[in-house]
């Protein structure tokens, strides 16, 4: 029994193209509220829905448990949590419904209930935390076990007597304590399933582990309702810690961090990369970084604290796209970002974003250009996605119809009026995916298969272009095909 249940709504087998990649990771925002529970003294369990499915696992643990309070406490280090998917918002509301059936109180917190508070409300959900929430969910918790709930919680939002919105007068947390928290409490779940999914689908086990939160960039479509643009970063020495005991009692041989930026911090690289050679607990990571935090010192110190893979913001290949992003990026950060990687054998992978408003057919080649001439290790696609809160979904909020959501992570729904349809945007990933793809073998089929792949974006792009386009930029270049060559993909049998 436990006073306490904590869990959160994401499962892995409702989001396919999270399936196919099988690379789960534990719910390490959720792991971090237990242990503040457990500071506070109070008795905590988690129902964990990653992998184990939600029915009927969370009524059995709802019966095993007998919990006063169940928290919906989602991922905020998860990516996919952050992007308010639907499927996740359905099974919060049935997992609230079943716990307050089963006469707990029930608290969620997350992105999502953030953006949504009174839809949560209405379906299921007592009460919503916003903010950086550890604290806060302690207080309230200790005051409902106590009988008398306090209702001036910071970040606290409600239903009153008579079904009025009520939101708490104080302004919404920022947890200055986070970085002294003890570490997740991972022992609160099974780890085992983990490790076998990682071992089947990979040959190792990786685990996730953050260094710190927030991000204080103010790229004008990135949503933070949790942290806002603050950051702050654990101990080195935790850190090195937290890594040697992953190492040494789980048997973990890779490492994710789930951080929002990697890095931030040169000083701190240096001393994590100390740490982690005097405590002799290296373990390749990966980690999600800036190109142009990737100077020649702190690649160095990446390389020597065990970094063998680094994913960087890039979007674009086109500054005039980046500008409109407020990216405060320079397409010549990357160029030189891949090439210090390389040097230190760092795989250097690029997330790219298409769509965004005012991005033009030369806009698309130059971020293809940009791919070709760099090469990187790999890509990650998406299309520009409004969520609230964000400059961008302010610029085409009356634009969103009745679909404002990914479904899940592979929706990729483009919910405004973009220069192309939904259907080019797609053309247009897979043919650069099957590019990026073919360069890592000799296989003439995949070249090939490429090659025919951007025919049906050439295809396309006369064909799917919308009228009513939104337009925040104009480039006065001419329009030209001559940087995506078939010839070059088909004939010379390589990409260029």
């Amino acid at each position: 029994m436990a006073n306490v249940l904590l869990t959160h709504s994401y499962h892995l087998p409702y989001d396919p193209k999270q399936v196919r990649k099988m690379q789960p990771y534990a719910p390490l925002g959720t792991l971090y509220a237990a242990s503040a529970l457990r500071a506070g003294n109070i008795s905590v369990a988690v129902f964990d829905t990653m992998l184990e499915p939600p029915n009927p696992g969370f009524a059995n643990a709802l019966k095993q448990v007998r919990p006063r309070i169940v928290a919906i406490y989602e991922d905020d280090f998860n990516f996919l949590s952050k992007m308010c998917l639907t499927r996740m918002r359905e099974l919060a509301w049935q997992l609230a419904r079943e716990a307050r059936e089963a006469g707990a109180v029930v608290i969620a917190h997350g992105s999502d209930a953030t953006d949504q508070a009174e839809a949560y409300l209405h379906n299921g959900v007592d009460f919503v935390l916003r903010g950086e929430a550890e604290q806060t969910l302690v207080e309230f918790c200790s005051s409902i076990l106590s009988s008398c709930p306090l209702l001036d919680i910071p970040g606290l939002v409600y239903l009153d007597g008579a079904g009025n919105f009520i939101q708490s007068a104080i302004r919404t947390p920022k947890n200055a304590t986070w970085s002294t928290l003890p570490r997740p409490a991972r022992e609160l779940i099974d780890l085992e399933p983990y490790r076998e999914a990682w071992t089947s689908a990979h040959g190792h086990f990786s685990t996730n582990v953050v260094a710190s939160r927030g991000c204080p960039y103010r790229c004008n479509w990135c949503a933070k309702p949790i942290s806002g643009n603050k950051f702050q970063i654990r101990p080195a020495n935790l850190v090195a810690a937290e890594i040697r005991e992953l190492k040494e009692m789980y048997g973990v041989q890779h490492i994710w961090f789930g951080d929002d930026v990697f890095a931030l911090n040169h000083n701190w690289v240096q001393d994590f990369a100390n740490e982690i050679e005097a405590m002799h607990c290296a373990l390749p990571f990966k980690i999600q970084s800036r190109a142009d935090l990737m100077t020649h010192t702190t690649v160095a110190g990446l390389k020597r604290a065990g970094c063998v893979e680094i994913w960087m913001g890039v979007e674009s290949g086109s500054q005039k796209v980046l500008n409109a992003m407020d990216k405060g990026l320079h397409v010549s950060d990357v160029v030189t970002a891949r090439s210090r990687l390389a040097d230190e054998g760092i795989r250097a992978c690029y997330f790219l974003q298409f769509g965004y408003p005012g991005e033009t057919w030369e806009d698309i080649q130059q971020t293809i250009a940009l791919v070709r001439n760099t090469h990187p290790d790999d890509i990650g696609i998406s299309f520009s996605y409004p969520l609230p809160g964000t400059v961008f979904y302010e610029r085409v909020q009356e634009q969103i119809g009745a679909k404002r959501n990914w479904t899940d992570s592979d929706d990729l729904c483009v919910m405004f009026r973009a220069t192309y349809k939904d259907e080019f945007y797609k053309a247009l990933r897979n043919a650069l995916h099957a590019e990026v793809d073919s360069w890592k073998n000799e296989d003439s089929s995949e070249t090939a298969d490429a090659g025919f792949l951007w025919q049906q974006v050439f295809d396309l792009e006369p064909k799917t272009r919308n009228a009513e386009a939104t337009t925040l930029s104009r480039s006065d270049s001419n329009d030209t095909r001559t940087l995506v060559p078939l010839h070059a993909l088909v004939a010379a049998g390589r990409p260029i």
